[in-house]
């Protein structure tokens, strides 16, 4: 996954972080309430709900806005009913890109992804286009200066039941496990090494290169994306080199 990977962990670290902090609180509020209501309101039984919450708290949100989330998620408080729906497409240079997004209005929002993939080289597809390219995994990041021997790492990580670790990204360890497994990973590691971050994401099983013309166009369309209230998370299988990106995020 190569530099997609490195730019989403540049990403992670500027949304909790962002001066836009009630548009960040809005996309939590969402995960919490859709959490609570297909997994129930015990953070403790709900795997889901449980990081829908720790990124609450890593972006400081109040802890009566996230009791709020999940009493409308659970029915207690009457809520939007809101669902899941995932976008596919196109980016520059033929990034296939997918979409998540947990929305009110499926019309709206659906005409509104399609006009930000258009207006910006890009092109909506059909359900079912680009999923077929993406794997569900679980996915943590360990900074390297917290973890002082290679070797230890990735020998924490395989008996805790992650399944690759890649040390050639940039400066942090980047461990993949299963999903169902991301918690129990987590835990495990976080005993002997801070974890940066832990999230469910989507990998690619094959990247596209992109070069130093076409790398901003395909980043100005993620970011574009990402910015919309109704996106949780996109996920794209560009591989930009890590001088290209450094210069892009600087």
């Amino acid at each position: 996954m190569g530099g997609h990977s490195h730019w989403a962990g540049i990403k992670h670290k500027k949304a909790i972080t962002d001066s836009k902090k009630g548009k960040v609180w809005t996309k939590i509020v969402k995960e919490i309430t859709i959490a609570a209501k297909m997994g129930g309101g015990d953070p403790d039984m709900n795997p889901r709900l449980r990081r829908a919450i720790d990124d609450g708290k890593a972006a400081n949100m109040p802890a009566e806005n996230v009791k709020r989330a999940i009493q409308k998620g659970t029915g207690e408080l009457p809520g939007v009913n809101y669902e899941e729906l995932t976008y596919e497409g196109y980016a520059p240079g033929g990034v296939a890109v997918l979409v998540e997004v947990t929305t009110d209005n499926r019309n709206r929002t659906g005409d509104e992804i399609a006009l930000i993939f258009t207006k910006n080289g890009g092109n909506r597809g059909a359900a079912g286009c680009v999923a077929w390219m993406f794997k569900p995994k679980g996915y943590l990041a360990v900074n390297k200066s917290d973890a002082k021997s290679e070797d230890a790492l990735i020998e924490a990580a395989l008996e805790a039941g992650a399944e690759d670790v890649i040390a050639d990204q940039g400066d942090v360890y980047e461990i993949y496990c299963a999903t169902s497994d991301l918690d129990k990973v987590k835990a495990a590691l976080a005993k002997k090494f801070p974890v940066a971050s832990a999230e469910a994401i989507m990998k690619p099983e094959n990247t596209v290169a992109v070069d130093e013309a076409t790398a901003p166009k395909v980043l100005k369309l993620v970011e574009l994306l990402e910015d919309h209230d109704d996106v949780k998370s996109v996920w794209a299988n560009f591989d930009i080199p890590e001088t290209i990106l450094a210069k892009l995020a600087a």
